[in-house]
């Protein structure tokens, strides 16, 4: 039986897509033997009221071509469903992708990955009533996040670099919280992030470790420093070498909750609202396309 499949496009990720450029990868699925459908969400609520019509009728596979963003919104809706989710990435993050080793920078490769490849179960994160696949960010990190969203230059992950550099001027240590597994810890940090997997932001690799199948939820503390001391240790997120400082620790959890005043939660790139929040592992539950073993 042939697969029925969504391909649910966002023209306004990353640098934008073409017309050319979506029928490429409308066609090479065709010719995999894929029965494709195109839908394309200019705005948030289209974009999530699409992927709902989508699992619900049925499809086999919702192809997301676009980045972190819309990828999850997308999740809200295949999430716990029999529907498989496959990614061509065209956003200016792409975490997800590069946590399943995806290509990144070729459209055509990425399909083939949802011709050729097996669908693998990993786990999400539940915050609210929201899930999340990738990082929940909470701290300087979401306030940079919050100042980048003001910025309409650079794109990419220089705006958001220049503006973490800005918010360094101003931000001062946080004192949080936290539950983690029913154990109630109190701390000062400069940032907790809550990984299902490694990287947020285009590649910083904050949660270094985080396995994306092994029904645990990662919580990176960064205990306050300088701020001259925590620009040096911004490029080693790049590597994840900045586990190795001694701000750092690391918590392996099911669920935490993060209490703290006047601090916003992000997730997959996408604003979740201000602290308090709980984030619970949902172990196993959803299906990814990735590249055949």
């Amino acid at each position: 039986m042939t697969s029925r499949l969504a391909l649910l496009i966002n023209p306004r990720s990353g640098r934008g897509l073409t017309a050319a450029e979506v029928s490429s990868v409308h066609d090479r699925l065709a010719a995999g033997g894929l029965a494709v459908s195109v839908l394309s969400g200019h705005e948030s609520a289209q974009f999530s009221a699409l992927a709902r019509d989508a699992v619900a009728a049925g499809y086999d596979i919702l192809a997301v071509m676009g980045g972190d963003g819309s990828v999850h919104l997308a999740l809200q809706a295949v999430v716990g469903s029999p529907t498989v989710l496959a990614v061509i990435p065209t956003g200016t993050g792409n975490d997800l992708a590069r946590a399943l080793g995806l290509p990144r920078n070729d459209l055509l490769a990425a399909a083939d990955v949802i011709i050729n490849g097996q669908p693998r179960s990993i786990d999400t994160a539940k915050a609210g009533e929201r899930a999340f696949v990738t990082v929940l960010a909470s701290g300087i990190d979401s306030r940079a996040s919050e100042r980048a969203n003001t910025l309409r230059r650079p794109r990419g992950q220089l705006r958001y670099i220049l503006a973490t550099l800005a918010e360094l001027r101003v931000f001062e240590p946080v004192h949080y919280t936290l539950t983690l597994d029913g154990f109630r810890l109190s701390v000062e940090a400069m940032l907790v992030a809550v990984g299902n997997t490694s990287s947020y932001g285009g590649g910083l690799r904050m949660c270094e470790g985080a396995e994306a199948d092994d029904g645990l939820l990662d919580v990176v503390v960064i205990a306050p420093m300088s701020k001259l001391d925590l620009i040096k240790v911004y490029p080693r997120l790049l590597t994840g070498t900045h586990v190795r400082h001694s701000a750092y620790s690391r918590h392996q959890v099911r669920s935490v909750t993060l209490e703290a005043t006047d601090v916003v939660a992000y997730a997959d790139g996408e604003r979740l609202g201000p602290l308090p929040i709980t984030v619970e592992v949902a172990a196993r539950s959803v299906d990814v396309m990735v590249t055949a073993a």
